[in-house]
């Protein structure tokens, strides 16, 4: 299925390699002009009529593609099962990984932030200073917005499929593509044959498309990473170092304990060997902070270099890139009580327990593009009494994190794949030897 892609893409250099040249080049520009000439007009103007354009238009391409391949990604998947205990029995064995995945996560963030305290001992007027000047928290505010699990719920059913992919529902159309799969696997007529080789075709042809707009993603990254490293200040960066510090280790800590366990003792990987075969997708989820833009390299990585089955490849990563995201939860967990640390709201155990639940509720419906975290953060921040725009004080440092919750995220979804795989080899040898 990736053999032309594969031909293609990694021919002379493997993509992880020239990624990582951009990715080089643009942080050792963006730190020479940061600490010489800093963001001058001309620097601004290069930025906003360079490097940005490109930017969007890398993720641009991306996202009009993976629309019609995560569809058509599910939809293959589960009408290629032709079982619907095969559906129901990995579709409840994922459940269950990104149940205890998202509450593992929320708890080591709780805990992390509960036992550092980031938030406390900062300087009113830096405080007041930086919430002055993050003028860009205003267009991510969430007001009058109560996410529950509930309305979540609600929303996995969309009114209108097409206003669905208008709006960028991801719930609402993977419903939909598991609904639609599940009819083409129960109807087995010599039409419903013909339409899912066409879902087939589409998704072939969007792999494809993908591969050749992926060839942009070192020029893309370096464009990434200059804007970072001249935006990024390093005098918020200090003030913010020990929330920046916080979330991190909690990432680390994830990684290190729940991903290596769990891909030890459930996928029967040895942790190096599989962190090692996921660096590529980990790479591009960084550089791009989108798992949604990363499916793509998701997808190849799973069944090339982890050995995970096609369908379950597709079935498993194309839910999780969704429902699936650690780093999120991780993310939002920190960050809520940091911030009310700073502002000084004691959160007693009750409140804490809100806090979790959130956290749960942003780890599982979060939209997999740059900064998706953060209206559900503020969102989370006005019903736990803090002001949502102090979300504006984490903005300096958000791309930052951004990029490293995206590749636990990717990572987490990578992992659970080759679980999921393990137990389906497990199930399949249990009956051949019955």
């Amino acid at each position: 299925m990736f053999s032309t892609l594969t031909s293609n893409r990694w021919s002379d250099l493997s993509s992880h390699i020239s990624v990582l040249a951009g990715f080089a080049v643009g942080v050792g520009g963006g730190l020479i002009v940061n600490l010489t000439i800093g963001r001058t007009a001309w620097v601004v103007g290069f930025m906003a009529n360079v490097t940005r354009p490109i930017e969007n238009l890398f993720l641009r391409l991306l996202f009009v593609l993976v629309l019609p391949l995560l569809f058509s990604a599910l939809v293959t998947s589960i009408a290629g099962l032709r079982d619907v205990k095969a559906f129901r029995r990995m579709g409840g064995l994922m459940l269950g990984f990104i149940l205890a995945a998202s509450a593992l996560a929320t708890l080591i963030g709780l805990a992390t932030v509960n036992l550092f305290q980031p938030g406390e001992g900062i300087d009113p007027v830096t405080a007041e200073a930086l919430l002055n000047s993050a003028g860009r928290a205003g267009d991510i505010v969430v007001r009058d917005t109560h996410p529950t699990i509930l309305g979540t719920i609600v929303q996995l059913v969309p009114a209108n499929i097409v206003s669905a992919a208008s709006q960028n529902n991801l719930l609402g159309i993977i419903f939909f593509a598991l609904l639609f799969g599940v009819g083409l696997m129960l109807v087995r007529t010599e039409g419903s044959k013909q339409l899912l080789m066409v879902i087939e075709g589409l998704f072939d042809v969007g792999v494809w498309l993908i591969g050749i707009v992926i060839r942009l993603a070192p020029i893309a990254v370096a464009c990434f990473m200059f804007d970072l490293t001249v935006m990024f200040g390093w005098t918020l960066l200090a003030h913010l170092s020990a929330y920046v510090g916080t979330v991190l280790l909690a990432f680390a800590l994830h990684i290190g304990i729940v991903f290596s366990s769990f891909v030890w003792i459930v996928g029967g990987m040895r942790p190096l060997v599989f962190f090692k075969a996921v660096q590529e997708a980990a790479f591009i989820a960084f550089s791009t902070s989108s798992s949604n833009a990363t499916l793509p390299t998701a997808l190849k990585v799973a069944q090339e270099n982890l050995g995970v089955p096609s369908q379950v490849a597709r079935f498993v990563l194309g839910i999780c890139t969704v429902a699936n995201q650690n780093g999120t939860a991780i993310y939002a967990a920190v960050t809520i009580l940091f911030l009310a640390q700073f502002f000084g709201v004691n959160l007693g155990p009750t409140q804490q327990l809100t806090v979790f639940a959130m956290c749960m509720l942003s780890g599982i419906g979060t939209v997999g593009i740059p900064a998706g975290a953060l209206p559900l953060v503020s969102a989370a921040l006005g019903i736990i009494g803090v002001p949502p725009e102090g979300i504006g004080l984490v903005i300096g440092v958000d791309r930052l994190l951004d990029m490293c919750r995206t590749n636990l995220n990717v990572v987490g979804d990578l992992a659970i794949a080759v679980a999921i795989s393990r137990q389906e080899d497990v199930r399949a040898t249990v009956v051949e030897n019955a």
